[in-house]
């Protein structure tokens, strides 16, 4: 089944900081859930060399037309100064979690 659904990742700098996040865009109805991820290392390019970390991923399901309000959200949360805020779409999925999914938002 074709889906207006996308898949929202970003990186944090930990675990509370990824929390905070997911918190604030659950109370807002911009996202219907977000999985954190402990224990990714980053490799990156950043202010002309190439940098490491150890950071905290966070998998959102939301809709496509949530994204810029998910991008704004996000930067006025985060504490990074260009934080990794990328959306794949959701080619297919189950009729009953796209229902799930759009019944959680705010629009």
């Amino acid at each position: 089944m074709k889906s207006p659904c996308i898949v929202v990742f970003i990186t944090a700098k930990d675990k509370k900081e990824a929390k905070k996040i997911a918190q604030g865009l659950l109370e807002a109805k911009l996202i219907a859930c977000a999985n954190i991820v402990s224990g990714v290392e980053s490799f990156f390019w950043w202010q002309g060399k190439i940098d490491s970390s150890k950071e905290v991923l966070l998998i959102l399901k939301t809709k496509k037309n949530l994204f810029k309000k998910i991008t704004l959200k996000v930067k006025s949360l985060h504490s990074y100064q260009t934080p990794e805020i990328i959306a794949l779409p959701v080619v297919s999925a189950s009729k009953d979690y796209l229902d799930w999914v759009k019944k959680s938002l705010f629009n």
